[in-house]
């Protein structure tokens, strides 16, 4: 049986950290998995920005519930669908996803949470699994699931190497430079003809 995993933010949906920078004009916010490799020292460096100017979680999600999918990823995902089954696999947090997860009419989504106190700050963050993304490619593999992954930034690498096949998606070029290895796809229906060659 064959399976599509992909990356959420900047593969379907814009980066979530960066239109929240945009709107709270707060450029260092901008900061993605796109640019830094070390997750932890990635959200380390969020939460400390997030307390220092009394940001909360209802002002992120206040900016997320008018966040779109990107320009076409809803017709890509129901073209995708119609040929075999999709995971989500993202380092998003559920209190951030469930607006965008409605707006791609509920695929299935493996992410993370956010600890928030009484008050709503958020103090910390909970993985649901150390290298969830690879993680899950091994356990889907166990049960003899084929799977095809993409994603654009460095915390998707493992999982692509992981999968049986995979590709980067959109990706800025350091990362296409230092992972020439894998194929990289900027458009939808060139993902989708990737996908396709996988199926057959």
């Amino acid at each position: 049986m064959n399976m599509v995993c992909l990356d959420l933010e900047g593969v379907l949906v814009p980066e979530i950290w960066i239109t929240f920078a945009e709107a709270a004009g707060i450029g260092e916010l901008r900061r993605t998995t796109r640019d830094e490799p070390d997750y932890d020292k990635l959200m380390r460096f969020r939460l400390d920005i997030l307390k220092k100017n009394n940001l909360k979680l209802p002002d992120i999600q206040r900016v997320i519930s008018g966040m779109v999918p990107l320009p076409g990823a809803i017709e890509f995902i129901n073209t995708l669908r119609e040929k075999t089954q999709l995971v989500i696999l993202s380092d998003t947090f559920e209190q951030f996803a469930k607006p965008l997860m409605e707006k791609l009419l509920w695929p299935s989504l493996f992410c993370n949470s956010l600890v928030v106190d009484n008050d709503g700050n958020v103090t910390a963050y909970a993985l649901r699994q150390k290298n969830g993304k690879k993680e899950a490619i091994k356990a889907f593999k166990s049960m003899n699931m084929r799977i095809f992954t993409a994603g654009d930034s460095y915390n998707d690498l493992a999982m692509i190497r992981e999968s049986d096949a995979g590709c980067l998606f959109r990706a800025p070029q350091q990362i296409r430079k230092d992972c020439a290895d894998l194929k990289c796809v900027d458009t939808y229906d060139a993902l989708l003809s990737e996908i396709e060659i996988f199926l057959t």
